[in-house]
């Protein structure tokens, strides 16, 4: 029996990777701009990790994780998100102490989550995610949320939706959870196993409930932009202020509470309006986490960012039709004919290349016709032809696919002229 790929992973094959390597190019250089750098964390950290910075009660711990003990008997998982090993990175590596505050940093790599697989969503999945740590100014909630903006607008998406939240400090936050408590307290035996145990841990994970969503008491839970004290009232005003100055439009939803614990004061969530894109219309979410260094062993540290999927934005991208414009064309494929004339292309193949050009020859000893068939494929702007009686004249005939136009080079000096012909 053949093996076949795990559930819930994908085979990103040529002709598809080409959009990843653009998406990734296009999120490198806005972070350049914004003054983000980037940081590589470990594919597997401690267990404790996870269980204390993104939270027991989430859904990620108690069922997504992917957790294994090694040989030294450690607990170790897969890591099914990014923030908590930035912040961990953050405080191990001391750089609360860097001289340029905030520090901001940006990651682009695989995450691991035991979920059903579905369109868009996949067991290992891509992430790319910006983290901004050490301040507290509601100004730099804004730009996280505006970096992100520009990456699907600057990738040509158009029906977006950003969808926003306070979840207050830990004041607003404590009435607010009393308040909740109360509310479904009576009725909290009509709900599932995990929002019973999630009532007295943390009841605001119950609002984030897929399968009681429909739940009447859902509707008429308490809203937390009720109980922000005046502090956090003044600084979500702030965020809302800040991005209408920077005209980004959006909406306020007192139901959204992202599915991580960490999360305080900002959240936030950018969606598809596309037709066709699915049920499920989130591309990216984030927010503020202020605390969460602490949690993790390090010093008081304000922080805010954000978590997108790749393969979401893809999803998103073919669902309004977008075509990325990726350079899928072959400077020059080179057509010999005799032996000699072939061993030498293998020489002059080497200089086009290091020259900086995209070049390519023939392996399988096809004939002039299946070579030209060859470089058509490839989308070839230029095809260099030599035979072994134009070897020994020191010629080499090439041709602009393009506009059908031949001409005959020198060729000891061909590299040099195809520059020339090439602009």
């Amino acid at each position: 029996m053949s093996i076949r790929i795990p559930r819930g992973t994908q085979d990103i094959l040529p002709g598809q990777v080409e959009k990843w390597q653009y998406i990734e190019m296009k999120a490198r250089d806005l972070c350049r701009r914004f003054q983000y750098q980037e940081i590589r964390t470990p594919i597997f950290e401690h267990t404790e990790l996870f269980q204390r910075g993104v939270g027991d009660t989430t859904d990620i711990v108690q069922k997504e994780m992917y957790t294994f003990e090694d040989r030294g008997k450690r607990s170790l998982t897969l890591r099914p998100e990014g923030t908590a090993p930035v912040v961990r990175s953050f405080i191990e590596n001391k750089m609360y102490g860097n001289a340029s505050q905030p520090v901001k940093l940006y990651y682009m790599g695989p995450m691991f989550r035991y979920e059903r697989p579905q369109a868009g969503r996949y067991r290992q999945f891509v992430q790319f995610g910006v983290e901004a740590m050490g301040s507290a100014d509601p100004a730099i909630d804004a730009e996280v949320i505006s970096l992100a903006v520009s990456l699907y607008k600057e990738l040509g998406l158009k029906k977006l939706k950003v969808v926003l939240n306070s979840l207050g400090d830990k004041e607003s936050r404590s009435a607010h959870r009393e308040a909740l408590i109360a509310h479904f307290q009576p009725r909290i035996g009509e709900f599932c196993s995990d929002c019973q145990n999630r009532l007295e841990k943390n009841p605001m994970r119950i609002l984030d409930c897929k399968q009681d969503r429909d739940h009447e008491l859902m509707k008429t839970a308490p809203s937390i932009l009720d109980y922000l004290n005046d502090e956090s009232r003044a600084y979500f005003e702030k965020v809302q202020s800040y991005l209408t100055a920077l005209n980004i439009e959006f909406v306020v939803d007192s139901n959204l509470v992202r599915g991580l614990d960490y999360y305080n004061h900002t959240a936030f969530e950018i969606m598809s309006d596309a037709e066709g894109f699915g049920a499920i219309t989130t591309l990216c979410g984030g927010g503020r986490y202020n605390g969460l260094a602490e949690q993790l062993g390090g010093p008081e540290t304000p922080g805010i960012g954000f978590a997108l999927s790749i393969e979401r934005l893809i999803s998103a991208l073919d669902a309004e039709g977008i075509t990325l414009p990726v350079n899928e064309t072959l400077d020059c494929y080179l057509v010999s004919l005799g032996e000699e004339a072939k061993d030498y292309t293998v020489q002059l193949l080497y200089k086009l290349r290091k020259e900086g050009f995209s070049a390519e020859r023939d392996y399988l000893d096809r004939k002039v016709k299946a070579q030209f068939k060859a470089a058509d494929r490839l989308n070839a702007k230029f095809v260099a032809v030599l035979g072994d009686d134009e070897l020994k004249e020191n010629k080499i005939s090439v041709k602009n696919m393009e506009s059908g136009e031949q001409v005959e080079l020198d060729l000891a000096s061909f590299v040099e002229k195809f520059k020339e012909i090439y602009q």
